[in-house]
């Protein structure tokens, strides 16, 4: 619906899912308007008012659905452009891509628009993906169209590091070879590898550290979470903090039982204060992503 100003973010879920698709996720896949609809009146009900979606091309995003949903719920959506892993595509999409130029779709995206439909909806952070302790060859393709793309329009690259690792590997190809300024770079997934040490290599070098969850998938390091937001902050990294739900499948929805996306204030807001207080934990909400997010944007 047009750029926000940084301060007018709110209360911020800084990685979720109104939408996703994947071979992946057989019978789990989030596609259901009216599903978006209740859970982000459920998040705005228990004090949400924006959302960062990391769904990137070629997965469901239905774009043309966001805008309504914003207006209706009255929760601010970003939404992102980028790719998964290769698995979560057909070979005959990666090959067009790889033939059309992936950086080129990016910031096109960026700056234009979604898909060929005038919906208006612009993408305002680029979503890439990591491996399992490592960067394969399509990691490393992604990565570097993210960071051309980053260097044509200042938009923040928000990475999946697959169950939480590979946090420096990405470090030393987008920040070392690429030269993507750290602070602009969001790692996700954190908590479900809690080696505080990589925690504060992470930091130290000024990446944005996101923590999401829970899931069933995660739960057993979901716990540990509280513990290592507290360790960072104390080191005198908490400007560097962000929070999200990662909402991936329908089951984990709250209008089919699940956590959804009210659970990151309901339960795991309280839970953190008694961590870190109630003013940390308000800043990593609004102020953090507020920064994370913004972007100054090419005339």
């Amino acid at each position: 619906m047009g750029d926000v100003a940084p301060e007018h973010l709110g209360t911020c879920d800084a990685h979720d899912h109104l939408f996703l698709t994947s071979p992946q996720l057989p019978g789990q896949e989030l596609e259901s308007a009216t599903s978006a609809a209740q859970e982000l009146a459920a998040f705005r009900a228990v004090g949400g008012q924006s959302l960062i979606q990391w769904t990137p091309h070629g997965m469901g995003r239905r774009v043309g659905d966001l805008p309504e949903l914003s207006r209706t719920s009255g929760v601010r959506i970003v939404a992102a452009t980028g790719l998964h892993q290769a698995a979560h595509y057909t070979a005959e999409l990666l090959n067009r891509l790889s033939t059309e130029g992936l950086a080129d779709l990016f910031v096109r995206e960026l700056t234009k628009g979604i898909g060929i439909a005038d919906t208006g909806v612009r993408a305002g952070l680029i979503k890439v993906a990591g491996g399992f302790h490592g960067l394969d060859a399509h990691a490393r393709w992604t990565m570097r169209a993210a960071a051309e793309a980053h260097h044509a329009t200042g938009a923040p690259i928000a990475v999946h590091l697959e169950l939480g690792t590979g946090a420096l590997d990405v470090l030393d190809l987008l920040c070392g070879e690429l030269d993507v300024p750290p602070d602009r770079l969001i790692l996700g997934h954190l908590n479900r590898s809690p080696d505080l040490t990589m925690h504060h290599q992470a930091a130290e070098a000024g990446a944005y550290l996101a923590f999401d969850g829970p899931s069933r998938a995660n739960h057993a390091t979901d716990w540990r979470m509280p513990e290592a937001v507290k360790a960072l902050a104390d080191a005198g990294f908490a400007d560097q903090l962000l929070l999200g739900g990662d909402t991936t499948t329908a089951g984990a929805r709250a209008v089919n039982g699940g956590p959804g996306l009210p659970y990151l204030l309901r339960r795991v807001r309280p839970r953190l204060e008694l961590a870190v207080g109630e003013d940390l934990v308000e800043r990593i909400l609004t102020r953090n992503p507020g920064r994370a997010f913004a972007v100054e944007w090419p005339p």
